[in-house]
Parts: C-alpha cells; structure tokens; sequence
C-alpha cells in the first residue's frame, strides 16, 4: 500500500482512470534509471521509472518498452513482473482525479543512448543509485518500486470519487471502446483444489469457466479488489500468497449485455491465493456475471477442454501449475 502524507484539500474534480506501464531498470553498477518530469507534467522536477500509459488494445509488456525508449533512448527488454499497484492524483489546474493502475516491470538495457527532450511530459533520463535516489524527489509509486522513502509529491484528493470499473466509450471509428484493469485468483485450498466460476448467460465467455475476481473500484488497490471480490462472488474468504502474472487481452468486437458490439480491452493481474478454511462454493451475487462456483480437484481441471475456459483462466493456470 502506498503510504502519503497529509493530502491538501482539493475542489470536485471529474475522475478518469488509466492503466500505465514501468521499467525498474538497473545496471550492472546496481544503478537504477529514471527520468524527470518537466514543466509540462502535473509534477516538474519530480523523478520517477520511465514508461507511460497503456494504449488500447496495447500489451503492457509492449507498452514499457516503447515508452522506456521514447523517454530515455534505451531499447529495453522485460525479464519480469515487479509488481502491480494503484494509486489516486489529483490534478487541479487540469480538473481531475486520475487512478492509475501501474504494472511494474523489471527490465534491462539492450542498448541505445541515453537522450535529452524538449517540450515532452520528461525532459531528462540518469541513472542514479539508490543513495542518490533517496535525495531526490520521487514520485510514490516509484519510491514504493525501489523500496525507498514515499515523498508527498502527489496531490490526493479528500474523497475517492465515483467511478465504474467498466467505462465503454466512443472510439474514433465510431464503436464504443472500453477498457478495464481487473485482478483474478488462483483460488486454492489445503486438499490442492482449484476455485473456478462459470460465466453466465448473456456475457462474453458464457458457460465457460473463469477465475473469480473482477474489476477493481477506483481508488482501490488490486489485492484489496480480489479479496473482496472473492468474497462477493463465491463466499469464501482468502489470502494473498503471490502475484503469478499480467494478462492482456482484446474482443475487438465484445457483445455482453449492453446489447451493441464494444470493442474491449482486458488487462488482467492474476494471484496466487490460499483459502485456508473452504466453504461450500456458492454464487453470493446472484443475478450478475457469474451463474455457478465450483471446487475442481487437480486432475479434473487438467482434463477440462480448452475451450470450457476463458482465456485468462488458461493463462493464470498454467503460470500457477508449470508443466
């Protein structure tokens, strides 16, 4: 959990949501690369990893390397996930609240040079050790990366405001456009049996099996998201053990029951959870995208068919269970 100091008062402000992608990026002296924030960003002079937002349809390991090479001039590769997490800024003199969902990504250099900007949202890219870091103005969600101290650089605003977590719309071919950070669990219990919830009627992947989970409120943070959720969808109660991974996925043309094609992008933070004390699953939210829960021992869910499952739930799967 990011952790803020003491939030000034600021006025309504009309909330928007992204999800972003970033590269903790080091050398071979451990020295970490960031970039600085210029005078046309919502923060001058504050440091933070390099990468940006995700665009639609865009797979965030695509994202972080193309914007780790637009920011610094670094061509960068992904060795891994580093973490994922969220947070709430508020932009006054723009006249919102954004609630970023961050993927953070580990990363290393494959070469390039290090580049200078004019009259982007960065203007500089160093390395820096972690010593030097700590003198320097960071960003939260980059402190929180690295380890270090959490400055108060970001504004918060005084209520979380509200949002859906599915938004769907205009595009500029004219079909609606949604997308939407949700967290999901490989929901386990001690005799190794595997939580999985079937997709009701009428949504998209109805009658396939899926993992429980679901889109995450503004505001909140995405293991926080999945508990509750969890809890909603099937009663049982959880715990988080790991983060296995990121899925992204795009329905270029999704029908659900908004009834008019939306062309749809899911990104997906998917946990390794434990539910140390399993009940009876059940669906608690009746009525809504979910119609049924079930315990699946080991074997069975191996010799489920590829096509009785969603395809995050085949993903997540096999991160969770490697061959």
């Amino acid at each position: 959990m990011i952790r803020e100091e003491s939030p000034s008062v600021t006025p309504a402000l009309e909330p928007v949501r992204r999800i972003a992608a970033y590269a903790v990026c080091t050398d071979g002296s451990g020295r970490v690369l960031l970039v600085r924030a210029s005078t046309r960003s919502g923060t001058p002079g504050a440091w933070s990893l390099p990468g940006g937002a995700v665009d639609h349809g865009e797979d965030p390991n695509h994202t972080v390397v193309r914007e780790s090479a637009a920011e610094t001039g670094l061509s960068i590769t992904v060795t891994g996930l580093h973490d994922v997490l969220a947070d709430m800024r508020a932009l006054p003199h723009r006249g919102v609240t954004i609630h970023t969902d961050r993927l953070v990504y580990a990363a290393s250099v494959r070469g390039g040079t290090l580049v200078d900007r004019v009259g982007q949202p960065t203007d500089l890219a160093r390395w820096h050790t972690l010593d030097e870091a700590k003198g320097l103005p960071l960003r939260p969600f980059t402190a929180n990366a690295l380890g270090l101290p959490p400055g108060s650089i970001d504004l918060r605003p005084d209520e979380t405001p509200d949002f859906p977590s599915f938004y769907a719309a205009p595009g500029p071919d004219g079909l609606h456009r949604a997308q939407r950070f949700a967290a999901y669990a490989v929901a386990t219990d001690p005799d190794g049996r595997v939580l999985l919830t079937r997709v009701a009627a009428g949504y998209p992947g109805a009658g396939c099996w899926h993992l429980p989970g679901g889109g995450t409120d503004f505001g909140e943070q995405p293991g926080a998201a999945l508990l509750r959720e969890l809890v909603e969808e099937t009663g049982q109660s959880g715990r988080l053990v790991s983060l296995l991974g990121v899925a992204s996925h795009r329905d270029a043309a999704s029908l659900g029951p908004e009834g008019y094609p939306i062309d749809w992008h899911g990104v997906r933070a998917f946990y390794r959870v434990a539910v140390d004390s399993p009940v009876a699953a059940r669906v608690a939210d009746v009525g809504g995208s979910t119609d049924a829960a079930r315990w699946f021992p080991a074997d069975e869910l191996r010799d489920l068919p590829p096509e009785a499952t969603t395809e995050v739930t085949a993903e997540a799967v096999r991160a969770a269970f490697p061959q």
